[in-house]
Formats: structure tokens, C-alpha cells, sequence
């Protein structure tokens, strides 16, 4: 099914491009949560007419990037953003923000697709490449900051990320067997009891065994 998304998603697409996703996950997901909108043939007449509107400010010449390349690296974004008290963001920073800030913020259009970036899910101090043009590409410095705060040291925010990763590694100690676990458990110590000479069968179980074992009379 084909869709156009409202937003950047993980994994999906960006904002505004038309992707095909399976019906399903249309339905139950990306529709009812506002991320997309159904791909008619008129709401795709649009999205690739903004998309032109957009690609009209957009580097042409190899010259033109390597101007805006210079503009890029005096440029310092921020994103002040709700946070947990791991540093793990309550959302997400995507190449769509990057862009829409940059353009906002210092008249500077980029095309989102260029942003090489993984979405950014966590508090920190990064440096985005941009790919201008052909043999072009740009760094810029942009801060993602907890809303009402300030970035830590580096050195604190390794220790976080470190400490949140840890517990997510952590095995669950409060995992119960269910009764396919304990069964399978029970009869590996009952043969391990029997192989060691500790577990003997007892007569009703042989005089069970060899019963099963003579020819029935037909």
C-alpha cells in the first residue's frame, strides 16, 4: 500500500516522500497515529510539487555547495528536547529537523535525503555530514540538550549511555519457567539421576515397559 508520510520514520522514510508499506502496518500503525496519509493521486501531485519548490534552493554547481559547505561549518544547531534521566529522548531528532532548522534558523536548504544520519535518540554532542554535491560534503555541529538543562560533560554522558545499555543487557531474574520449561527441566534431572545409578526404575515401570513390548494377540 502506498502511502505519503507526515513525518520522519525510522526505518520508513522522510517526511513527505511516498512510500510502499505493507497494508497492515498502514492500517494499525502509520494511519490511526497521523504519521501517513493514503497516496492519492492528488496528495501526490503535491508532495513532489513542495519537493521541487524545495530542490529550487539546493546547491546546483559544485561551486554553490562548496559556499554553502563554508556557511555549514559556522553553523551550530540545538534541539532542546524532553529526556529521560538516562539521557534517552521522549522522541527523536531526524534528517527532517535538521533540514527544517537549518532552514529556519540560517536560511540554508539542504536536501534531507543527503542528511547521513541515523536518527538521533539520545542527548549528546554530534557532528552531522551533509552531502552538498558530488565530492562535497559538510559537518554541522548541532546539540541535542534536555529541555530546561544543559549537556553534561562528555565523560557523563558515555557513563549513561553506558549504564542504560548495561541494564537493558541485564538478564531478568524474575523469569518464571512455564509448565514446557519445568517439564523439559524435571526430565533432564530424572535422566541424569538415572544415568548416575541414583534413579532406579521401579518394578511397576519395568513390568509397564516389557507389557509394551510383547506382540499383541489379535
Amino acid at each position: 500500500m502506498e502511502v505519503i508520510l507526515r513525518q520522519d520514520v525510522d526505518k520508513v522514510g522522510l517526511r513527505g516522500e511516498v512510500v510502499n508499506v505493507a497494508r497492515g502496518y498502514a492500517r494499525n500503525f502509520l494511519l490511526p497515529r497521523r504519521l501517513a496519509d493514503e497516496a492519492t493521486p492528488a496528495r501526490v501531485i503535491e508532495a513532489r510539487k513542495v519537493e521541487e519548490r524545495r530542490s529550487r534552493h539546493e546547491a546546483k554547481t559544485f561551486e554553490d555547495a562548496q559556499a554553502v559547505g563554508e556557511r555549514l561549518g559556522q553553523v551550530e544547531l540545538r534541539f532542546d528536547v524532553k529526556a529521560g534521566p538516562t539521557g534517552s529522548l521522549f522522541g527523536s531528532v531526524t534528517p527532517t529537523d535538521i533540514a527544517d532548522e537549518l532552514w529556519s534558523k540560517h536560511k540554508v536548504r539542504v536536501d534531507r535525503r543527503r542528511i547521513q544520519l541515523d536518527t538521533i535518540k539520545r542527548i549528546g554532542r554530534y557532528q552531522v555530514p551533509i552531502e552538498l554535491f558530488q565530492d562535497v560534503t559538510a559537518e554541522v555541529r548541532t546539540l541535542v540538550v534536555p529541555e530546561g538543562g544543559e549537556l553534561p560533560p562528555e565523560e557523563e554522558l558515555e557513563a549513561m549511555a553506558a549504564a542504560e545499555q548495561a541494564a537493558e543487557t541485564q538478564p531478568d531474574e524474575k523469569h518464571e519457567l512455564d509448565l514446557d520449561e519445568l517439564d523439559a527441566a524435571a526430565l533432564a534431572q530424572e535422566a541424569e539421576l538415572t544415568a548416575s545409578g541414583e534413579l532406579q526404575p521401579s518394578r511397576d515401570d519395568v513390568a509397564g515397559e516389557l507389557a509394551d513390548d510383547e506382540p499383541q494377540q489379535g
